[in-house]
């Protein structure tokens, strides 16, 4: 390893998203010198680092963790992109491990945990780092700007997100609410976090519909009425849009159409960057969208209250769209 070189672990090395911490490690001038996961499907570890030792067993991990510990060459930090109930835990092993950690989406599924986390924090001396990528988005920076600007004025806006998942979704652990989070916490908690970012503190937050394969509802921010809806069921694909592609994403404001659909690929490393420098998002900043997509999967859904997104319409319409039990 090279000198002033920071020693990782990465836990979920299987995942969608685990390449891109991967890529961020590298691109920041990291090592990689273990890695985790029950699935040994993990090749992609050769296009960054493939002298990494790799388990598929916790408990083997845990051990060369302590090993490299004992040999002077403890970690530096641990990257976490196991599935989501699972977070937690990962993170007070990795405080535990002497090591600092950098956490996927959603940090937590309960607010309450994140308390638990602040009081390792003081324990170990050790801190917690959370993946907040829209933040630092140029487009959701000059947004809040924008909105910042322009004082107390309250805005419109409109969230739409829709991104197919097939059958398998739900058999996995993402189709378990008690371990996923439901909907609105495993595709959604980063939109909700940058409406707060740029439009400030939840007053009101009303659901309006839930289910296995989307979520409705209405948002009052400090500067912001907002409409949200999030599907995983292709079925929520605008129809001129359906022949061609399976996500769907949209964001407007007063109206207007916010785009920020390009510069996605760099912002874990961004991530890594700003936690490199100690300006990582800490346990305070991520509080604010666990418990707003907490009070989501809590609420009881009530149409009569705030401003109903156009694409709900559709889907309470929608009578084909569950065969047997399952989105269509």
């Amino acid at each position: 390893m090279a000198s002033g070189s920071k020693s990782y672990a990465l836990i979920g090395a299987g995942g969608y998203v685990a390449p891109r911490h991967m890529r961020a490690i590298k691109d920041t001038g990291g090592t990689l010198a273990a890695a985790l996961d029950p699935s040994d499907s993990v090749g992609i570890i050769d296009s960054y680092f493939p002298d990494a030792r790799f388990f598929t067993e916790f408990e083997r991990f845990d051990r060369h963790i302590d090993l490299l510990t004992r040999e002077g060459r403890a970690l530096d930090y641990v990257s976490i992109c196991s599935p989501n109930y699972l977070h937690d835990a990962h993170v007070r092993f990795a405080l535990r491990a002497g090591a600092e950690a950098i956490c996927e989406k959603p940090l937590v599924l309960n607010p309450r945990n994140i308390d638990g986390l602040a009081a390792m924090e003081a324990s170990t001396g050790r801190r917690v780092h959370t993946i907040l990528q829209l933040r630092l988005h140029p487009a959701i920076i000059a947004l809040r700007d924008e909105v910042r600007a322009k004082g107390s004025r309250v805005h419109d806006v409109e969230l739409t997100y829709v991104t197919s998942r097939g059958r398998w979704y739900y058999v996995s652990w993402k189709g378990d609410d008690s371990k996923a989070g439901g909907i609105a916490t495993n595709i959604g908690v980063h939109f909700f976090d940058m409406l707060s970012f740029v439009f400030g503190a939840v007053k009101a937050n009303v659901v309006h519909h839930r289910a296995m394969d989307c979520a409705a509802g209405h948002l009052e921010l400090e500067r912001a009425r907002v409409r949200w809806f999030l599907s995983i069921n292709s079925r929520d694909v605008p129809e001129a849009l359906a022949s061609r592609q399976r996500t769907f994403r949209s964001i407007t404001l007063d109206g207007r159409e916010i785009e920020f659909s390009e510069g996605f690929t760099e912002l874990h490393t961004e991530s890594y960057r700003a936690i490199l420098a100690g300006r990582g998002f800490d346990l305070e900043a991520v509080r604010p969208s666990i418990a707003t997509v907490a009070a989501i999967r809590e609420a009881r859904p009530d149409l009569g209250r705030g401003e109903v997104h156009p694409f709900l319409r559709r889907v309470l319409a929608d009578n084909g769209r569950y065969s047997r039990g399952w989105p269509v």
